[in-house]
């Protein structure tokens, strides 16, 4: 599903999520994936591109992502997180449908000046698996922490963890 068209699609996800339908786990989707899983642990660049907050540059970093607390003001609340996520489990045709399984994950991390609101910076990261939502976390601090010191460019990092969260250590040189 178009990262445009999972807003109004949260919709009938959250009443399906508040009917019971898509929490418990099951061997087969209910419906048809239109994303990709063969990606994990990446999402579907078509479904989630991931996207910038216009107000976190190069020269605003010291009074937004460095300060400490930042991310807390433009973190969404989960009443507008959770639709999307229910939603995005659907469009990536997981198994497991229950909604504790994932993080509703911005692929370009607040940490890092990622869109807050923008549903193609979202996506429902497993916490299953090798590389999971807890070990982004982790990449996400560290990358955040070397743009704060100057160690590398906010254009680097943001690009970086956008094109592979699981190689950004390396390809900027920090990890």
């Amino acid at each position: 599903m178009r990262p445009l068209t999972r807003i109004a699609a949260s919709t009938s996800a959250l009443t399906l999520a508040a009917a019971g339908l898509i929490i418990g786990a099951s061997s087969t989707p209910a419906f048809a994936a239109a994303c990709s899983q063969s990606r994990l642990p990446l999402p579907d660049a078509s479904c989630t591109p991931g996207a910038y907050n216009p107000d976190v540059t190069q020269s605003t970093i010291g009074s937004t992502i460095c300060v400490s607390g930042w991310t807390a003001t433009v973190r969404p609340p989960t009443s507008y997180t959770n639709p999307l996520k229910a939603q995005g489990i659907i469009d990536y045709g997981y198994a497991d449908t229950a909604m504790s399984s994932y993080e509703e994950d911005h692929l370009v991390p607040l940490e890092l000046g990622g869109a807050p609101r923008d549903p193609g910076n979202l996506w429902p990261e497993p916490y299953a698996g090798t590389k999971t939502a807890t070990t982004k976390d982790g990449v996400e601090t560290k990358l955040k922490n070397a743009v704060c010191k100057g160690t590398i460019t906010l254009s680097a990092a943001r690009s970086a963890i956008r094109n592979n969260w699981t190689t950004a250590l390396s390809v900027t040189g920090i990890g």
